[in-house]
């Protein structure tokens, strides 16, 4: 008969017996069970990628490759004292760039309310990219959460939350706050009175490996006219108001530490309020984004231009009709961006090549507008003002005067206009013909008592409107 204690002697045997058993029947740890994050891919192997695709027969883009800033996304990046480093290396060090991972599944949109306000009139073409982007995560970040959203992103680099806070005006913030978001987190900004007219996964061709590509642009402004000068600011303008990138991309780090580098100078200085609606375009708007890209496709450290008939301008973009890839780069057409303003080259919103369309209705309670302001008869010594806008350019140079005007006025009536149209009133473009002092006060005694907004959507191609004191002619 088995007793209580034979019973212990006999379980604690077969445990001692299961023990060494599984023991000895499991495998001993092995070092080549530890993961080693990967050494980088050697850069020959990617010569692939160094070359420049068109889709355009015979009109490829020479350029060479940019491995410089290709960072592995495997492993753990050792520890760097940041206080030693220059704002590009911060930048680089806080943001790196691999062309190799995918492009993250962001919508970032910016805007003064949320959806969910009452006052959000922007709705439907909100819904698009929602739509039209299934499994994206869609932000509309508004003014006072992208402060908090720029300090948390970029803590480590206070240079930029400084530069940042300092703009004196959102229309400068707005454009500083894409580049951002974008070179840290990277995905699709758009503009909020945009559509999307296809998905984002249609924008690069089929022909163009998608880890070859880190930055996706479009022609804003294709001018081919002799006086392209007058609308635009440059002869080939790269629109900003939708772009696509790869968190830390080269282009996106360059114009960051040059608005941060301008701006900090220009408060230190004491001349950061000097930048007025007219000189956005220049300090943190196309032109700025336009230059930095050319720059960008001419630089020794990306590409190998030893093999280069000559730099990359506007002459191997103009008149496009594919999309070309320069580097990591995709270009688009004007189609693609821009449709349906009917000139420059662009076709309709049903074209396969349209994927945005682009309302400007965020610049101003009335776009796109004209200023029609007709003087009082008492003011002989204003022989004539005209005020016009660029054929179809919803940005065009600023507001200009010609000699006669004091910078002071000129000013005063950039106040005005912003008053009336928006941040954005540097859209419009004001010529003055043989003013005079109590003339430009006239001109804006009436912008204020008696002037007229002319309001029209869609395309505007060349409109003028001429007042000869009391005499106006259309």
């Amino acid at each position: 008969m088995l007793s209580f204690r034979r019973a212990l002697v006999a379980a604690a045997f077969f445990l001692t017996i299961l023990f060494f058993t599984t023991r000895s029947t499991s495998p001993a740890a092995s070092s080549l069970a530890v993961e080693f994050p990967k050494s980088p891919s050697d850069p020959g192997s990617k010569d692939d990628s160094q070359s420049t695709t068109s889709t355009d027969t015979g009109n490829a883009v020479h350029a060479g490759g940019n491995d410089r800033d290709r960072t592995p996304s495997n492993g753990q990046q050792p520890m760097h004292d940041m206080s030693k480093m220059t704002l590009h290396e911060k930048l680089a060090y806080q943001f790196p760039y691999d062309v190799e991972s995918k492009f993250p599944a962001y919508i970032w949109q910016t805007w003064k309310w949320t959806p969910a306000h009452g006052e959000f009139h922007f709705r439907e073409q909100e819904a698009t990219w929602t739509e039209l982007h299934p499994g994206f995560i869609h932000e509309v970040i508004t003014d006072q959460v992208a402060v908090y959203l720029i300090r948390l992103l970029y803590a480590s680099v206070p240079e930029v939350v400084e530069a940042y806070e300092a703009l004196p005006l959102a229309v400068l913030k707005a454009d500083f706050f894409r580049y951002l978001i974008l070179l840290a987190r990277g995905g699709i900004y758009s503009d909020i009175d945009t559509y999307a007219l296809r998905s984002a996964l249609e924008w690069i061709p089929d022909t163009v490996p998608r880890d070859t590509v880190g930055l996706v642009i479009g022609i804003e402004a294709d001018p081919d006219r002799p006086d392209w000068n007058q609308w635009y600011s440059r002869r080939i303008q790269f629109c900003q108001w939708t772009i696509q990138a790869k968190p830390g991309h080269p282009v996106l780090r360059e114009v960051v530490a040059r608005i941060t580098q301008k701006t900090l100078e220009r408060k230190k200085a004491g001349s950061l309020k000097e930048v007025t609606n007219d000189r956005v375009i220049e300090f943190t708007g196309p032109a700025l984004w336009t230059d930095t890209i050319f720059e960008y496709f001419n630089d020794p450290r990306y590409f190998d231009l030893s093999q280069s008939p000559g730099p990359i301008d506007w002459r191997n973009f103009t008149g496009m009709e594919n999309p070309r890839r320069v580097g990591d780069i995709v270009v688009l057409p004007i189609t693609s961006f821009s449709p349906g303003v009917q000139q420059m080259g662009a076709k309709d919103y049903d074209d396969p090549m349209a994927f945005v369309k682009h309302d400007f209705e965020g610049m101003s309670p009335f776009p796109p507008l004209l200023a029609l302001f007709f003087l009082a008869p008492t003011c002989p010594s204003l022989t004539w003002v005209r005020v016009h806008k660029g054929p179809g350019n919803p940005r065009a140079n600023g507001i200009s005067a010609s000699s006669g005007t004091l910078p002071t006025l000129l000013s005063i009536f950039d106040d005005v206009l912003s008053a009336s149209l928006g941040d954005d009133a540097h859209s419009l473009l004001i010529s003055f013909y043989k003013p005079a002092w109590f003339g430009v006060i006239m001109v804006v005694k009436h912008c204020i008592i008696s002037g007229w907004l002319l309001e029209g959507r869609g395309r505007i191609e060349s409109v003028q409107k001429t007042a000869v004191c009391s005499h106006v002619s259309l």
